[in-house]
């Protein structure tokens, strides 16, 4: 790989290894045996481009635009760039991986100052504080306004990652009771947290007083908490988005509050920051706003300064084990061996995350000879299957300490033959104690295309691309022709078909690849066919 020039480098490195630090922050001590760290607070980008062949590092804040041009003028010695706090907006990271540039960041260390920002608008809400504030400014004084205890109420939170979960901890700290909704955590981390687990969304807005969201912004999580989620809260709760802006759907928060069914809410984030003079949430009652503070403490920008740069110099040194943001490219005779397979890898953990989210043990097993070495093949089914888990894009880099923090265990086996193709990598998820809940996908590589071969006992051969609608039914006729019909009434094309089944009359499977999606309605009805026993639907 690529990014492990830097070990080879530091084995012959004779003068130190020279870091610049561009952006203004708190960077900490900078002095380190073997660097030489300089640091420039907010330096012109035209210095920056003059002087950047003379470093083996850049770090940076927001400011600086680590794109193209600045990454050519760099040369050949840039090996790292580190931005210090969570966002890589401003980094070019498919160019910074095509030129071999490894792009850290420090994610952790805005963790505690987020959630206790939270926290702040939680209690802030609760107790009227925007409202007093504003009244008690314009001369009136209403000591009449009840607020709401935290104390025995309920808290609810959506994703119980790192951030979530020391909001859960703090609000266990105030006698709250704590249920999450996160179907890609392990259920032992809801128990070593001793958090209750909403088997869905609906299930955990109904029973909760407060809400707090703390998920990445994706398309599966974008306005997921919109209109009708926010009316399946009990008349009175309390709503906070301090995540991502468009989390909880904007209109849908401030018409809530106006009608009343919100008693109050909070946001620290906003869809389009800053936001325009008439932004909708800036007339709606009782709603607290701070301006996207969550990482902004002295002790996270401390830590954040810190952090990177101790990131940088260990990736410079040949650790690259913590904050990896991007994979720069594998070595030309890897990626002509296992480029396929790499491929392949990702696909079948991608679809294991959405049959099987919040495994607690990954199964892979190679069968057959292969090309190389396929240790990186597990690293890209590990790619696939977190990737929708978190707010760090995993990469060839960081997937297993990944999965280590999400407590997923992960097992390999090797297979010298393989009984239906020269090749096959076989993955197996097990969610929680119970093996007997769990998934099972496979492929293989015909030349350098992936082809799904297996789901779950059944054999299939169809090429993992777009949507793919599985089902399964006891095998009858008519069940192919009847779910047909159904998607010619939608509009919706098949674009490939697979049948299996284990015998005559028992259970059959048959995929489906569509040229368009499903929405969750249609899904119900694909499953409310008599014919049907079961069905899902995947994008790869």
């Amino acid at each position: 790989m690529t990014s492990a020039a830097p070990t080879a480098q530091a084995a012959v490195q004779l003068q130190p290894f020279r870091v610049l630090i561009c952006d203004e922050m708190n960077p900490g001590t900078l002095d380190f045996a073997g660097f030489d760290i300089e640091y420039v607070a907010n330096m012109p980008r035209a210095d920056v481009l003059r002087r950047l062949p003379e470093f083996d590092a850049l770090i940076t804040r927001s400011r600086t635009k680590v794109d193209r041009e600045l990454l050519d003028a760099a040369g050949e010695r840039l090996k790292v760039v580190g931005r210090g706090g969570v966002g890589v907006d401003n980094i070019d990271l498919d160019y910074a991986s095509l030129k071999g540039v490894l792009v850290l960041n420090a994610p952790e260390s805005n963790n505690v100052s987020a959630a206790e920002l939270a926290i702040m608008h939680l209690m802030a809400a609760a107790r009227g504080l925007t409202r007093s504030d504003s009244q008690t400014r314009k001369g009136v004084w209403d000591r009449k306004f009840l607020g709401i205890e935290l104390k025995d109420k309920t808290l609810g939170i959506v994703g119980l990652g790192r951030i979530g979960s020391i909001v859960a901890s703090r609000a266990q700290g105030l006698r709250m009771n704590v249920v999450a909704y996160d179907p890609y955590v392990p259920e032992n981390k809801f128990e070593r947290q001793d958090v209750r687990r909403a088997a869905t969304l609906d299930e955990l807005l109904s029973q909760v007083d407060f809400l707090t969201v703390h998920t990445p912004l994706t398309d599966e999580t974008r306005g997921m908490i919109g209109a009708a989620e926010l009316a399946r809260l009990k008349p009175g709760a309390i709503a906070v988005n301090a995540a991502r802006g468009g989390i909880i759907d904007e209109q849908a928060l401030v018409d809530a509050l106006h009608s009343g069914h919100l008693f109050a809410a909070g946001v620290d984030v906003f869809v389009d920051e800053p936001p325009t003079p008439d932004h909708i949430f800036l007339g709606a009652p009782n709603l607290g706003i701070t301006a996207h503070l969550g990482a902004n403490t002295f002790e996270a920008q401390e830590r954040v300064g810190a952090e990177i740069v101790d990131r940088v110099l260990a990736a410079l040194q040949g650790d690259v084990s913590k904050g990896a943001v991007n994979a720069p490219a594998l070595d030309p005779k890897t990626m002509q061996a296992l480029g396929g397979y790499l491929d392949l890898g990702e696909k079948l953990g991608k679809i294991l995350a959405q049959l099987l989210p919040g495994a607690g043990d990954l199964e892979v097993t190679f069968r057959g000879e292969f090309p190389a070495d396929p240790t990186p093949v597990l690293t890209s089914v590990l790619v696939g299957y977190l990737g929708a888990t978190t707010d760090e894009r995993p990469n060839m880099i960081n997937a297993r300490a990944l999965a280590r923090e999400r407590g997923l265990n992960v097992t390999v086996r090797e297979q010298p033959e393989s009984p239906d193709y020269q090749t096959e990598v076989i993955v197996q998820a097990h969610q929680g104690g119970d093996r007997d809940r769990f998934r099972t996908v496979g492929g293989t590589v015909f030349g350098r295309n992936a082809r799904l071969t297996r789901l779950r006992d059944f054999r299939v051969e169809l090429e993992p691309e777009g949507y793919i609608l599985i089902a399964s039914n006891q095998d009858k006729p008519g069940a192919v022709a009847k779910l047909s019909t159904l998607l010619g009434e939608w509009g919706v094309n098949i674009a490939g078909m697979a049948l299996g089944r284990a015998e005559k009359g028992g259970e059959a499977l048959f995929t489906l690849t569509l040229d368009d999606g499903l929405s969750a309605e249609q899904l119900e009805q694909v499953r409310a066919l008599d014919v049907i026993d079961s069905a899902f639907l995947v994008r790869v």
